[in-house]
């Protein structure tokens, strides 16, 4: 599917593989918009061919405004990516007692509720666009990570959220194949975002060193990257990538 002469919806825009996605997005000829909260898009970095949108991906009012405005730009949606979430730590069983339920509540809200809302959203504007030449209407590409499958201690919201982001998968993509919208999953690895900013350069390079080959963090790029090639690739679908140099994390 062609990118350019297209708009692309794209959700945690204002930093990290978001703005890396809506970057290369922009420069491959889409109409990028990037949405992301307000207090986040106050510090954002612009980038020239990206409108930036104020939403709540756990508000589907939000949600639906966001979609219009890329609608409403002259040429058809046909690109959704979801970056949007939030990962904090806390163990079933911790010192200060146990899990807190609003935290986990809130996490799965934010992470699995808040992509299927945009998929969802953004895919029945797609729905209503003619097909290309080769019947598509669109793409879907949604976030996992692999803790998904290697959720290590204190990350049992986390990992429940993005393996629910993997098991929606493949569902949605037979849901939305007779409206000719695929849907793909990546799960990153340990990536350099600014989730990692607040960490010590000696526990950034234990990261880094714990991956198999190549042994560095990844980054953003590296996920925009993956992004145009899953748009591009006709016969990608249905599938979660993983996206992580061979890594397969410890339990802590």
């Amino acid at each position: 599917m062609l990118i350019t002469h297209t708009a692309a919806l794209v959700t945690g825009g204002a930093s990290g593989l978001g703005a890396a996605t809506a970057e290369t997005l922009a420069a491959a000829g889409s109409a990028v918009y990037a949405v992301d909260l307000p207090s986040a898009l106050d510090d954002a970095a612009l980038v020239d061919g990206v409108t930036y949108v104020a939403a709540d991906v756990t508000d589907g009012a939000q949600v639906q405004w966001a979609v219009d405005q890329a609608v409403a730009g002259g040429v058809p949606l046909r690109t959704v990516v979801s970056c949007a979430g939030i990962a904090p730590s806390m163990r079933i069983l911790g010192r200060s007692g146990p899990h807190d339920l609003d935290v986990f509540a809130r996490v799965v809200q934010v992470n699995l509720c808040g992509t299927f809302n945009v998929m969802t959203l953004g895919a029945a504007a797609m729905a209503a666009t003619a097909p290309d030449e080769s019947g598509q209407r669109g793409v879907v590409v949604n976030t996992a990570s692999i803790a998904a499958y290697d959720g290590q201690v204190g990350q049992a919201a986390y990992a429940a959220s993005k393996g629910g982001v993997v098991s929606l998968t493949l569902a949605a993509a037979r849901d939305l194949a007779s409206q000719g919208i695929r849907v793909c999953t990546i799960a990153p690895g340990v990536i350099d975002t600014p989730m990692l900013s607040s960490v010590s350069e000696g526990f950034r390079q234990a990261l880094a060193d714990g991956v198999p080959f190549p042994p560095r963090l990844g980054t953003p790029a590296e996920y925009a990257r993956l992004v145009t090639m899953i748009v591009e690739h006709d016969y990608l679908n249905g599938e979660t990538i993983r996206m992580d140099g061979a890594l397969r994390m410890a339990p802590r």
